[in-house]
């Protein structure tokens, strides 16, 4: 079951696809719509089974040859579909906390919406792929409560989502209040081991009591008692708890509006979820932000990149 806009492509011929783009590559000049048109139309076994088509036919690597012939955000976005899905997240993840400076931004949307079981397969890829492990690679490059919470969504152990214990409901929306509301300063590991460890139903329950007993939203305290990468990593738990498909649909919206285009966070998430919910995510942008996510990337983007991006989109909602 899946609601991704990309799925398997029928009838499939990963020789035919191969020779075709092996053919829109050669010599002079590119054709890059051909290129974009299979790319973005195969799901991502299929891309896989046509680079090893490839390979065999012409004894050459299809990623190697989009990297040369293909240039800026098109060829990232080309090269990003032509990475095994397993490996995409762990891949992305070891970008973000390569070289100098660290990429908060990709840790907080990866470790705050995947489910403890896709958590587990990025630690597994990761130490397969790169000999390391990705726990100490994220504490040596973050710090204070930021890598607490960080740390905690790795051990991938949140409780099982069966029934909900309104004692306990009612426990940990006080527990919540007291830590930050009642509080003066904030009792941050409270915030981080409730967000991290509980059930998905226990926590949308808690939500609910939360605003109940405070009147307030939990995403409001978080504003108001924490700062920084601590508190954008909360929100994102807190809205991905909600609902994951709206989480992504906010990320979406805002790698666009305003002047310029944050092009990784927007290649990112659309092949990302290409497979998963971007259906959902289309749903939650119309309904969120009054317009459709494929209008927006529509007036965000230009020439091939655009043509791309709006195939993966699967069409407009309009």
């Amino acid at each position: 079951y899946t609601r991704g806009t990309v799925t398997a492509f029928a009838p499939f011929d990963a020789r035919a696809d191969a020779e075709a783009l092996r053919k829109a590559m050669k010599g002079m000049g590119t054709d890059e719509e051909t290129v974009l048109k299979i790319l973005t139309t195969r799901n991502n076994a299929q891309r896989q089974e046509i680079a090893s088509a490839f390979k065999t036919l012409f004894g050459r690597d299809l990623v190697d040859d989009l990297k040369s012939e293909l240039t800026g955000k098109f060829e990232t976005l080309m090269v990003s579909l032509m990475r095994p899905a397993y490996i995409f997240d762990a891949h992305a993840l070891k970008h973000a906390i390569k070289g100098a400076g660290t990429n908060e931004k990709v840790l907080t949307e990866i470790l705050a919406s995947r489910t403890p079981a896709e958590v587990q397969n990025i630690k597994q890829v990761y130490l397969q792929e790169y000999e390391a492990n990705l726990e100490d690679k994220i504490t040596g490059e973050t710090s204070g409560h930021f890598q607490r919470m960080l740390v905690v969504l790795l051990q991938a152990n949140r409780d099982p989502d069966v029934g909900v214990d309104e004692a306990l409901v009612e426990q940990d929306a006080q527990v919540l209040f007291r830590a930050g509301e009642l509080k003066w300063g904030t009792d941050e590991e409270k915030f981080i081991t409730i967000l991290g460890t509980r059930s998905i139903s226990h926590l949308r329950r808690v939500f609910d009591k939360y605003m109940t007993i405070s009147g307030f939203q939990l995403e409001e305290t978080i504003d108001r008692e924490t700062s920084g990468d601590l508190e954008k990593l909360l929100l994102a738990v807190v809205k991905c708890i909600r609902s994951v498909p709206a989480y992504f649909a906010e990320t979406l919206y805002y790698s666009m509006k305003g002047a310029g285009t944050d092009d990784d966070t927007l290649i990112r998430v659309m092949v990302s979820r290409s497979e998963i919910d971007l259906l959902d995510i289309k749903q939650e942008f119309r309904k969120n932000f009054a317009k459709s996510l494929y209008q927006m990337i529509q007036k965000d983007t230009s020439g091939d990149y655009r043509k791309a991006l709006l195939l993966l989109c699967g069409g407009d909602d309009e």
